[in-house]
């Protein structure tokens, strides 16, 4: 068999195909010397910059590495945040030193009954530190409570002062009750009905005594001091001989109505007699027996003479200047 190069290269046809794989083995190798070089000392690898102060805190928006999500534990969609209303000056003002008055939730009720910024005043208290209980506790707006706490702590007080003693309790006939006017179906809505409005009855006092705005015993100058101070406080004062549905207690309510008019209807009336007028007076003690005042007036005899046992005149001789009758025929 006879051997050359040109029978070589047509026995091995890709020995040139192995020549240029082994001139890339070749390159790739020093490339891979150049690329592990060591860097020299002193060469620092730069670093992002930092995250600013004023940048938000970032939140993940996925579950944590190594933590799965539940099925069906999505969170929905937060709704619009509801914030609570904000108490009113009304009600930053009448504070526990006023006034005992929790307040209460807004009530809005058929037919505009109702009403907003309620309380419900259990007591006032009085400049000493003295409370004046309020029985049973009255569901108003504030600033209805906040006038009757200011009444009882400034003109009833000085009033009870007056008096030689203290105000203690307030009797309350009736405060918000969703009805018309005088509890009559289809009336205008009452004071009543707004939370606005406050019936009293009386007033008790430290040393037992009770004054009863309407009594007519209770002396009528006192009667009329609480009727001056109630009329120059609220704009509706209603009492007796204003209609008989207040014949025994005082109306008061703060009702604005145009050019700020203002009712005050409550009659004083003046103390019952102690003896009643319609029975008979004592008889006098000159006056004549009661048989001889009884008798008729048709009497012949000019006067009448008491019954003495005498022998009373004979009635049959004429008088001597008159003259005899003449007989008839």
């Amino acid at each position: 068999m006879k051997f050359s190069a040109g029978n070589a290269r047509r026995k091995w046809p890709c020995r040139g195909r192995g020549r240029g794989e082994v001139a890339m083995v070749t390159v790739a190798a020093l490339l891979l010397a150049l690329c592990g070089k060591a860097s020299p000392a002193g060469t620092t690898v730069p670093l992002p910059k930092p995250r600013p102060v004023e940048a938000p805190a970032a939140t993940p928006d996925g579950p944590a590495a190594g933590q799965e999500t539940p099925v069906g534990t999505d969170k929905p969609a937060a709704g619009p945040v509801v914030t609570a209303p904000q108490p009113s000056a009304c009600r930053l003002a009448l504070t526990e030193a006023i006034a005992i008055a929790p307040s209460l939730p807004d009530i809005h009720g058929p037919g505009g009954c109702g009403g907003e910024d309620l309380v419900r005043l259990e007591a006032v208290v009085l400049p000493d530190k003295l409370k004046v209980s309020v029985k049973p506790a009255a569901i108003l707006r504030c600033a209805m409570a906040s006038a009757i706490a200011d009444w009882i702590r400034t003109d009833m007080a000085r009033l009870a002062k007056s008096l030689g003693s203290v105000v203690t309790d307030l009797d309350n006939f009736d405060s918000f009750e969703c009805r018309g006017r005088n509890r009559i179906v289809g009336a205008q809505l009452s004071e009543h009905g707004r939370a606005n409005a406050l019936d009293v009855r009386s007033l008790k006092l430290a040393n037992g005594r009770s004054i009863s705005l309407t009594d007519r015993t209770v002396p009528r100058d006192l009667r009329e001091s609480v009727l001056r101070s109630a009329c120059a406080r609220f704009s509706t004062v209603l009492g007796p001989g204003s209609d008989w549905y207040h014949e025994d207690h005082i109306h008061l309510d703060l009702m604005e109505r145009r050019n700020d008019y203002r009712i005050c209807q409550w009659n004083v009336w003046d103390p019952l007699p102690q003896i009643a007028p319609l029975l008979p007076a004592a008889r006098p003690d000159g006056a004549p027996p009661r048989e001889v005042a009884a008798r008729p007036d048709t009497a012949k005899s000019d006067s009448v003479a008491p019954e003495t046992g005498e022998d009373k005149p004979s009635t049959d001789k004429q008088p001597a200047d008159r003259p005899p009758a003449k007989k008839r025929r």
